[in-house]
């Protein structure tokens, strides 16, 4: 398959290591991976904050961007986030269509009906659970409140962990529980962000786990941050990363991605 991949900005700006293993992971499993270089924000940080005008622009160069999809150039598009990968598919068409925008609202419909999260991707399309990783580490899985209610991915997370060579997985308490980040929740409300932290990092530390993965970096930069300040040790990883390398093929992100919860 000919993939396209939408790194989204959070991993762009300061997460690359998410998208780097995307890429790897694909590659390895002998797909070929493109990057549209005009990719920039899909909007979701404005239309979450009511800003429909301000997120126009960004909608319409994601749909110009990504638009080749339509003409059979990509087979799918790819974002290893469950938050964007939400926001494409249910608020994109959405705020067009509501400006008056009606030709742009069906091309974002049509995109959106190519673009998947990466576990979606590879459980729905490549119909693959086992895609030959191995990583010989103690985890547990954070489930994001978009990928679970938004992207709605369900368990395909946990069956491609699940099948892990080596991998130790310990079931998450409450996992499904928000970690209180919601991008500008966190800033709004922090006193409460600080609460459903708190109670999320116990549930953490009691699974005795080396490392906390989850599917966007934006839940694991909030939690990381709380892990870090209390000296836990426990790390913090995209699901990507823990599925990118092979015993033969390992992944190591370069060193100039960013350090979360070392």
């Amino acid at each position: 398959m000919r993939i396209a991949l939408f790194s989204t900005c959070m991993n762009d700006l300061m997460f690359p290591q998410a998208a780097q293993a995307t890429v790897h992971l694909l590659r390895r499993l002998g797909h070929e991976v493109v990057f549209p270089e005009d990719q920039a924000c899909c909007g979701q940080m404005h239309i979450n904050t009511g800003y429909y005008p301000e997120a126009l622009p960004l909608i319409e160069n994601h749909v110009r961007t990504f638009a080749p999809v339509l003409d059979g150039e990509w087979d799918a598009i790819v974002a290893p986030s469950g938050s964007c990968t939400g926001s494409i598919r249910t608020q994109q068409a959405m705020v067009a269509r509501e400006l008056g925008h009606t030709d742009l609202a069906t091309k974002a419909e049509k995109i959106a009906e190519k673009t998947y999260d990466l576990p979606e991707l590879i459980v729905d399309v490549l119909g693959m659970v086992d895609v030959g990783a191995y990583f010989p580490h103690r985890v547990t899985y954070h489930t994001t409140c978009h990928s679970l209610r938004v992207a709605k991915v369900g368990d395909k997370p946990l069956q491609l962990i699940q099948a892990v060579e080596g991998i130790d997985y310990v079931p998450l308490p409450d996992a499904d529980v928000c970690c209180g980040f919601g991008g500008t929740f966190s800033v709004k409300n922090p006193d409460v962000s600080s609460a459903m932290l708190t109670d999320k990092m116990a549930n953490i530390k009691s699974t005795g786990a080396e490392i906390l993965v989850a599917g966007d970096y934006s839940c694991l930069m909030n939690i990381a941050g709380g892990l870090s300040r209390t000296r836990s040790g426990i790390r913090a990883m995209h699901l990507a990363e823990v599925l990118a390398g092979s015993q033969d093929d390992p992944f190591i992100a370069p060193a100039t991605t960013t350090k979360v919860g070392a």
